[in-house]
């Protein structure tokens, strides 16, 4: 298949990028590594009368450490987020995930901003973002704009971002104290879209009581999803004491809209999910309490 055609741009700056998404409107799309976006185009299941290519705005790149979050600009490759010192000091559950997209041929052009902007709810950036309340930086006509991660994820390949906003960067906090984070998946093969994953973030108190926790899914709705009800219950427990398995299961419960297709039902897809819970709750708690 060959995409349908379209009218190719390369902004030199974020603002000649901004001002042609305003001008041509829903026509348009940004287009960054294009690990994503070429497939779907290339198989038809989008058509776009305008491209906007990305790869020149070198103020979209960078990792850059400020106050109490890490910024990541929008164009940053997965593969220089893997090579990232801070990153694995600051943010080592966004280390541990990125290992786990595609191949490394699409973690070297695929970019962060992209895999935000695409919103697959199998993805392990968008859950990560979720579990870590990231902010997400955008640039549009208008002005600039943040959005919260929980209020950024619409549905399905859908967000908050209006035709004309640019994402330009995400603002990820810092865990402080005594953490622990881990992220499962569960997939066909290495490299595949997850059927199920969990993303767990967790800190103690000198008691060894949990004093924060966040549960990410993936793979088992239209978006990543928060365990919000297990968080709650959670909080102010011993971390030794709770059942990972119980945890899994409840993190699950309450979930609907679970995806059904020829990888798994959405039965099965939610007991991988609870397992993937667990799992990343056990080496959460682990790495919590003895580093």
């Amino acid at each position: 298949m060959k995409p349908a055609p379209f009218t190719y741009h390369a902004p030199v700056d974020t603002g000649e990028a901004v001002r042609l998404l305003g001008e041509l409107g829903d026509e348009a799309k940004a287009i960054a590594g294009g690990q994503s976006l070429v497939p779907m185009l290339a198989l038809r299941l989008a058509t776009f009368g305008h491209l906007v290519d990305l790869r020149r705005l070198d103020d979209l790149r960078g990792i850059e450490h400020r106050g109490d979050s890490v910024w990541i600009g929008a164009g940053t490759t997965q593969a220089a987020v893997q090579r990232s010192d801070e990153i694995r000091t600051a943010l080592p559950l966004l280390a541990r995930a990125t290992p786990l997209i595609g191949h490394f041929q699409i973690r070297s052009r695929g970019t962060v901003g992209g895999s935000l902007a695409h919103a697959d709810s199998a993805a392990e950036y968008p859950a990560v973002a979720l579990t870590l309340d990231a902010e997400l930086e955008t640039l549009s006509p208008h002005g600039r704009r943040t959005i919260p991660a929980a209020h950024f994820l619409t549905g399905m390949w859908s967000t908050a971002l209006a035709d004309d906003e640019l994402l330009t960067g995400v603002n990820i906090p810092v865990w402080k104290g005594r953490c622990g984070f881990a992220i499962e998946e569960f997939a066909r093969r290495s490299g595949d879209f997850a059927i199920a994953g969990a993303a767990v973030a967790l800190r103690v108190d000198g008691a060894g009581h949990l004093d924060r926790c966040a549960i990410g899914l993936f793979g088992l709705g239209p978006t990543a999803l928060r365990g919000r009800g297990a968080e709650a219950e959670l909080i102010g427990t011993a971390a030794v004491a709770g059942d990972p398995d119980a945890i899994g299961r409840c993190a699950t419960a309450d979930l609907d809209a679970v995806p059904s297709d020829l990888h798994g039902s959405a039965h099965y897809r939610t007991r991988v999910g609870a397992a993937m819970v667990a799992r990343a709750w056990r080496r959460a708690v682990q790495e919590a309490l003895h580093g």
